[in-house]
C-alpha cells in the first residue's frame, strides 16, 4: 500500500500538470480576445478592489490592518511603522466567509507562549485549557465543534493526526510562537479545500521564512512557577535562497496551592504532576528557481514531556511523552503568463508518537503508546478562468499507519494487552468556484469527493455568497456538508489509561455546518463583523459505559460579534464575543449543553505602542462549562463551573536599539477560578524577559 501510494505521489503530480497547461493557452487566448471588447468603466470589479464582501479579515488581530471602505481610505501616515519580516504567500480563498487573521507583532504583544493562547483571542474559539502545564486531553473547541472536529494545518498541510486516546490529539500547547509568522482562520466553503472533517474550521499556521539581510534574534523569559522559556531565531536571504531557523525551550514545574476539592491535589494541598518541558527545532529553506518557479522545505520537530492531570480523581501519576516531526516539501510555478494560472505540488510527512505511562493503584503498572505516520501529497491549482471566475482546484493523498502498543500488569487488564498495526489510505478531489455575479455579488461553490479504504466513497458539498448592499455593508453566508471519520485508535486500540475498549463498528460523524453573517465599516476607525453559527452533526463519537460509541445527534446554534476601534495614531483597541448552544439531542444527557463549550465568552483588549514602547491590556470573561466528571458528593450532571473574569497585562521598554525589557502579568485579580472541570489557575502570575535582534 505504501509503494502504491508513493507511485501515485509522482505520477499524479505529472498528469495533473497537463490541464493548467491548456488552462494557461486559454487564459491567453481569452485575454487577446477580451482586448477588442474592453470597456474602460470607473466603476472597478470585485477582483480588483477590496470589498467587505472580498477581503473579511480580522482587523481586530492584525498590527498593520488595511482599510476596506470602496469610498474613502484614510491617512495612515501618522500609525505605527511596522517592519513584517516575512509574509508567506497567501491562499486564494474562498470569499464569502471571513478569514481572520493574527500575525506576528499581534502575538508578541499577547505574550503568546503556544498555539493554544493564540486561538483563545480569536472569535468562536472556546480553549478552557489553556496554561502552564495544560493538559491535552483538550478542551478546545471552535464553534462547539472539538480539536479533532476542525482541520490544522501547517503551511497547508494537515497535522490532525486523528488520534483520540492515551491524552493524544494534535497538542496545541506543544506549538511554540518561535515558529509561527501568523496564523488564519477559515470555515464554509474553505472545507472543501482542506477536509470534509472541518466541522467547526480550518486553522493555518504559516511559519516563518527568511527575507532581506541575515538576522539573528532572541529572547528569555522567568518568572513564576519556575518558567523559563528561551527562543532563538536566525534567517535571511542570499540571492535566491531563503532561510530560517529556529529553536525554543520551554520549562515549568506549575506547583501552586489550590483549593479542597480540585483536580490533583495532593496531601500538602498543591496542584500535583503538572510540569512541562518542551523543546523545538524549526527550519525553513527557500529557492527562487526562476521568475516562475520555487521551491519551499520546511522542517518542524518537537519533544514534549509532561505530567497528566486532567482525571484528577483520585490523584493522577500519569506521565506523558509526546514527540513529533513535520517535513513538507513543495514546488511553486506560475503557469503561462501573469499570475493568473498557478500551480503549488507539495509532499509531506507527519509524525506523532505519544506514550502514556504511569502505576495503578500501588502495585501495577500501565503502559499505552501511539505511532502515527502520515505520508501525505497535494495538487492544487489556482486558476483565473476569466475576469469574473475563479477556480481552485487540485487532488489530496494521504497514506496513514498507526501502530498502538498496550501493557498492563493489572491482572484484570493483562487480557488487553497487544499491539495493532493499522493503515488507511484516503483520496480526495476537491473543486471551489468563485463567481462574480456583479461588482458586489460573489458566489462560491465547493465539492469535496473522498475515497476513503475503510469507509468508503462520500461527496461534501458547499456553498457560499457575498452580497455588499452599499460600500459599507456586505452580507454573507454559507453551508458545507462534512463526515469526520472515526480514528484507527477508536476502532482497534485498547485504552489501558482510561480503561476505554475500542469498537470496530463505529460510524462516522455526519453532518452539516451553516453561517451567516454582517460585515459593516462604521466608520473610518470602527469595524464589525456580526455572525450566526449553526451545526448539526449526527452518530457524534463519546465513551458509553468504558467503551468508544455513536452517541447521537449535537445541534449547536450560536453568535459571534467582532469589533475593532482604532481610537488615534499608535492606539487600537478590539472586542470579540461568542455566544455557544451546543445542546445533546439524544441518549441520556439530552437537552444538556456539551461539557467544557461555554455559552458565552468575551475578550477585548486595549493596545498602545510608539517608538519601540508598548503596552497592552486584555481581559477575558467566561460564563463557566459543564462539568464532565462528577466525582463529590452531591454533584449533578447540570453543574457548571463560575463564571470568572481575567485580566492580562504586558509591557515593552526599549533598553537599547537593539534590546528590549518585556513584562507580561497574568491575572491581574489574582482570583484562582476553575479552568474547567475542578481545573483552577494559579492565580496571578508573572514573566520578565529580555528580547534583542541584531
Amino acid at each position: 500500500m505504501k509503494k502504491d501510494f508513493l507511485l501515485l505521489t509522482i505520477a499524479l503530480p505529472s498528469l495533473l500538470i497537463a490541464f493548467p497547461g491548456f488552462a494557461a493557452e486559454s487564459e491567453i487566448k481569452q485575454r487577446n480576445a477580451d482586448k477588442s471588447t474592453e470597456v474602460i468603466s470607473d466603476i472597478p470589479s470585485l477582483s480588483e478592489i477590496e470589498l467587505p464582501a472580498t477581503n473579511a479579515e480580522l482587523l481586530t488581530q492584525q498590527s498593520a490592518p488595511s482599510e476596506v471602505n470602496l469610498e474613502t481610505q484614510p491617512d495612515i501616515t501618522d500609525e505605527p511603522d511596522i517592519s513584517i519580516e516575512a509574509i508567506a504567500e497567501p491562499d486564494n480563498l474562498p470569499e464569502s466567509t471571513p478569514t481572520y487573521v493574527i500575525d506576528q507583532e499581534e502575538i508578541q504583544k499577547q505574550g503568546a507562549t503556544n498555539l493554544a493562547d493564540i486561538l483563545k483571542k480569536m472569535p468562536g474559539f472556546a480553549i478552557n485549557d489553556v496554561g502552564h502545564g495544560a493538559d491535552i486531553h483538550t478542551g478546545t473547541y471552535y464553534r462547539g465543534a472539538s480539536i479533532n472536529q476542525s482541520v490544522f494545518l501547517i503551511n497547508g498541510r494537515p497535522i490532525n493526526n486523528n488520534v483520540n486516546i492515551y491524552h493524544g490529539g494534535t497538542d496545541l500547547n506543544s506549538i511554540p510562537v518561535e515558529t509561527i509568522e501568523r496564523v488564519e482562520l477559515y470555515s464554509g466553503t474553505a472545507s472543501a479545500l482542506y477536509g470534509s472533517s472541518a466541522f467547526g474550521g480550518v486553522v493555518n499556521i504559516i511559519t516563518k521564512q527568511g527575507y532581506g539581510k541575515p538576522k539573528l534574534s532572541g529572547s528569555a523569559e522567568f518568572g513564576s512557577l519556575s518558567l523559563n522559556n528561551q527562543q532563538v531565531t536566525y534567517g535571511g536571504s542570499s540571492n535566491n535562497v531563503k532561510y530560517n531557523f529556529s529553536f525554543e525551550r520551554f520549562f515549568t514545574d506549575n506547583r501552586y496551592r489550590v483549593p479542597v476539592g480540585a483536580a490533583n491535589r495532593d496531601s500538602q494541598g498543591f496542584f500535583s504532576n503538572a510540569d512541562t518541558a518542551t523543546s523545538t527545532y524549526f527550519g525553513s529553506i527557500g529557492l527562487d528557481l526562476d521568475q516562475k518557479n520555487s521551491l519551499n522545505l520546511d522542517v518542524t520537530t518537537l519533544s514534549s514531556r509532561r505530567g497528566l492531570i486532567y482525571f484528577g480523581f483520585p490523584l493522577q501519576r500519569d506521565r506523558l511523552d509526546h514527540d513529533g516531526l513535520n517535513v513538507g516539501l513543495s514546488w511553486k510555478t506560475r503557469l503561462g503568463n501573469g499570475e493568473s494560472s498557478n500551480l503549488t505540488t507539495s509532499i509531506g510527512y507527519n509524525q506523532d508518537y505519544f506514550s502514556t505511562y504511569g502505576p495503578t493503584g500501588a502495585s501495577f503498572y500501565r503502559r499505552g503508546s501511539l505511532d502515527t505516520q502520515q505520508l501525505t501529497a497535494r495538487v492544487d491549482h489556482e486558476w483565473k478562468v476569466t475576469s469574473n471566475n475563479k477556480l481552485r482546484w487540485g487532488l489530496d493523498l494521504k497514506n496513514t499507519d498507526l501502530i498502538g502498543d498496550v501493557l498492563s500488569t493489572n491482572p484484570i487488564s493483562i487480557a488487553q494487552n497487544e499491539t495493532e498495526d493499522r493503515s488507511l489510505v484516503n483520496t480526495a478531489l476537491f473543486a471551489v468556484n468563485t463567481l462574480n455575479i456583479s461588482d458586489n455579488f460573489l458566489i462560491d461553490l465547493g465539492l469535496r469527493q473522498s475515497f476513503d479504504s475503510q469507509f468508503g466513497n462520500y461527496l461534501n458539498p458547499s456553498a457560499g455568497l457575498r452580497y455588499a448592499i452599499t460600500p459599507i455593508v456586505a452580507v454573507r453566508g454559507s453551508w458545507a456538508g462534512g463526515q469526520r471519520n472515526p480514528g484507527l485508535d477508536q476502532l482497534y486500540v485498547y485504552d489501558t489509561v482510561h480503561g476505554w475498549d475500542p469498537n470496530a463498528d463505529l460510524r462516522p460523524e455526519i453532518g452539516s455546518t451553516w453561517t451567516a453573517g454582517v460585515d459593516v465599516n462604521f466608520s473610518e476607525n470602527l469595524i464589525g463583523q456580526f455572525t450566526y453559527f449553526g451545526s448539526s452533526i449526527g452518530d457524534r463519537l463519546g465513551v458509553i459505559n468504558g467503551r468508544w460509541e455513536n452517541i447521537g445527534l449535537v445541534e449547536t446554534n450560536g453568535l459571534e460579534a467582532a469589533l475593532q476601534l482604532r481610537i488615534a495614531a499608535g492606539w487600537s483597541t478590539f472586542l470579540n464575543y461568542t455566544y455557544t448552544d451546543s445542546q445533546i439531542k439524544t441518549g441520556s444527557e439530552r437537552g444538556l449543553q456539551l461539557s467544557f463549550i461555554p455559552y458565552s465568552v468575551l475578550q477585548t483588549g486595549v493596545g498602545y505602542q510608539n517608538a519601540g514602547w508598548q503596552a497592552n491590556l486584555y481581559v477575558t470573561y467566561n460564563s463557566g462549562t459543564r462539568r464532565a466528571f462528577f466525582t463529590n458528593p452531591g454533584d449533578r450532571t447540570t453543574d457548571f463551573a463560575p463564571s470568572f473574569v481575567n485580566l492580562d497585562l504586558s509591557g515593552r521598554i526599549p533598553l537599547t536599539r537593539n534590546l528590549g525589557l518585556t513584562v507580561y502579568l497574568e491575572n491581574l485579580l489574582g482570583e484562582q477560578y476553575e479552568r474547567v472541570n475542578r481545573i483552577y489557575s494559579p492565580g496571578f502570575t508573572f514573566r520578565v524577559g529580555l528580547n534583542s535582534s541584531f
